[in-house]
């Protein structure tokens, strides 16, 4: 009997497994946790401590934006690879009692001395992607000034407090940020050997931190209570200024006090498409945010709620759509400065249609592809008791950006000003003073004139690509705000144009989690494919439903979901 039973029992767990792919796969797939609910304030951000702080900032009767501020500043600290007063921002804020949305492009610009003539007499192909010439303008702080201005309620020094507090008692290295700054030095010590203020600041003993041992910044716990004192213009006009300019130039760089001095983020409509009754709300260009909807209009053609989740339709018609909308990001995104980039029709539904026409449904197309950017990234959320919500994204580009540390502030500077092109009469070519491509995007959905929806996915030119997996998740395939996280994604992979045209349709890498035959149908299209390891992104968001927030983290993430 006993047997018997252990038999059946195993016989009852293959039935189970095999029932729990056919659920995923058909698009009701089991998340191994549960979305976070909450009716007065909720946090996702991709760090516990910083979700934490924001929660502690909205009992104290803090704003969305107050909180967001607080959160980004402990995720300098926590994640000092992928963000920090040294990199750009952008962020779109419901406001709920004007019922509306507005975007801050919190991005820099390149320096006015750094002539391309200067970068050709060098024989640079492109701008080195670490180093003094890759810094721009460092926006972030800019930005959560900005923010604060408009929509917050505590002031500064309560928000930026919290930080402060960890800098000089430290926090324990997360596993993600231990791995990857490991990584970077495994791959490039020549490189980092070279940068003398990096190594001091992030390599206490000659090496990085590993997991669980204690990380502090004193150096960035002074940078933030000068902003207590001296607010945004001591980073820009004061001494926070001077350091970096000092620094910079010291190495060889171009950026000045000028600058520095002349910045100012910049207020701008979102730009929306509606699918399937869903606004979906983006930043417009320098950044690569409408690619989403030109993809979700696409897609809207296609029934890709009938193919199923992880089906080769949902994976083919995805993949042909992205290249489509990738080829016209290699023409047409970037800052505009003069320059014509017409978005209205980019993300029109005639040329979508138009798009669509070239998709064939059993084989797979040869588009040229978008540029490639690696970047790394924070993405938080936050809403608030008054219905408030703010969807922000915060990058230094590169892991740690440009290496560059000016003494004594803390912080690295990023590198976006690397993904300039140094081919004149592109829309990305180089000009001083001019704002880089940029690939990190904060995303919104409403519906019926109401919030629904704030998320964002991090991960370089992987981002377009995830927020449309998610809303394809959450709309088509009817997933819960955590299944969306959980499950399995796509990044396909473009390849580089041999002579203006593309010599293959590129790769599919695919997560662990779809099955053998979809990738068997998807080879036979003539898709390249590449099974488990990739690039798939971080993602957190919160839903709106009646009077509830729902939240939810990305598993491939330290991060969090909380509320109260």
């Amino acid at each position: 009997m006993k047997k018997r039973l252990t038999f059946f029992t195993c016989l009852a767990i293959c039935i189970f497994s095999q029932l729990h792919s056919q659920d995923r796969l058909s698009g009701k797939s089991f998340s191994t946790r549960s979305e976070v609910m909450a009716t007065h304030g909720m946090a996702a951000t991709s760090n516990p401590l910083a979700t934490q702080v924001a929660i502690e900032i909205l009992k104290k009767g803090g704003s969305a934006v107050d909180a967001a501020i607080a959160a980004n500043a402990v995720l300098a600290l926590a994640e000092p690879s992928m963000c920090g007063p040294g990199g750009d921002l952008f962020a779109i804020v419901w406001d709920n009692k004007l019922k509306k949305l507005s975007g801050l492009n919190g991005s820099g610009r390149s320096a006015m001395k750094m002539t391309l003539e200067y970068l050709r007499s060098k024989n640079y192909s492109a701008i080195p992607s670490r180093g003094a010439l890759s810094v721009s303008v460092p926006g972030c702080v800019d930005g959560w000034f900005e923010l604060h201005d408009k929509f917050g309620k505590l002031p500064m020094a309560d928000l930026l407090t919290p930080a402060i507090n960890y800098a000089r008692e430290g926090i324990p290295v997360g596993q993600e940020i231990a791995d990857n700054a490991n990584y970077i030095y495994l791959t490039q010590r020549d490189v980092i050997d070279r940068y003398y203020n990096f190594k001091k600041l992030y390599m206490p003993g000659g090496k990085f931190p590993l997991k669980g041992e204690i990380f502090r910044n004193p150096d960035l716990a002074n940078t933030l209570e000068k902003l207590i004192s001296g607010g945004r213009d001591v980073f820009y006009k004061g001494d926070i200024a001077k350091s970096i300019v000092d620094h910079i130039q010291a190495q060889g760089g171009f950026l000045s006090l000028q600058d520095l001095a002349s910045h100012h983020a910049q207020w701008v409509d979102p730009v929306s498409t509606n699918y399937r009754g869903y606004d979906v709300w983006e930043m417009p260009p320098n950044g690569q945010g409408i690619a989403v909807l030109e993809i979700l209009n696409i897609l809207e053609g296609f029934d890709m709620a009938s193919f199923g989740y992880g089906s080769p339709e949902h994976i083919h018609y995805f993949t042909e759509a992205k290249k489509l909308a990738y080829e016209d990001m290699a023409k047409y995104y970037g800052e505009p400065n003069g320059q014509n980039i017409p978005v209205a029709e980019l993300i029109s539904k005639s040329y979508a249609a138009e798009r669509r026409k070239l998709i064939q449904p059993d084989k797979a197309g040869i588009y040229e592809p978008g540029p490639v950017s690696p970047a790394h990234t924070v993405y938080l959320t936050v809403a608030d008791k008054d219905g408030n919500m703010i969807s922000l994204i915060q990058s230094n580009a590169a892991l740690f950006g440009s290496l560059e540390v000016p003494t004594g502030l803390g912080f690295v500077l990023h590198n976006r000003g690397a993904s300039f092109d140094l081919t004149t009469g592109l829309i990305n070519s180089y000009v001083p003073g001019k704002r880089p491509f940029h690939t990190i995007i904060p995303a919104f959905v409403t519906k019926n004139g109401k919030p629904w929806l704030s998320f964002g996915v991090m991960g370089g030119d992987m981002q377009p690509q995830g927020h449309v997996q998610i809303l394809l998740d959450l709309i088509d395939f009817k997933m819960s705000l955590q299944e969306a996280g959980d499950a399995p994604r796509i990044n396909h992979l473009g390849t580089l144009p041999v002579r203006g045209h593309v010599s293959n349709p590129g790769v599919i890498q695919l997560e662990s989690g779809f099955s053998y035959e979809t990738i068997r149908s998807l080879m036979l299209m003539g898709h390249q494919v590449q099974y488990g390891y990739g690039i798939y992104g971080g993602y957190q968001a919160i839903m709106v439903d009646g009077n509830v927030y729902h939240g939810a983290s990305d598993p491939r993430k330290d991060g969090q979901a909380a509320g109260y």
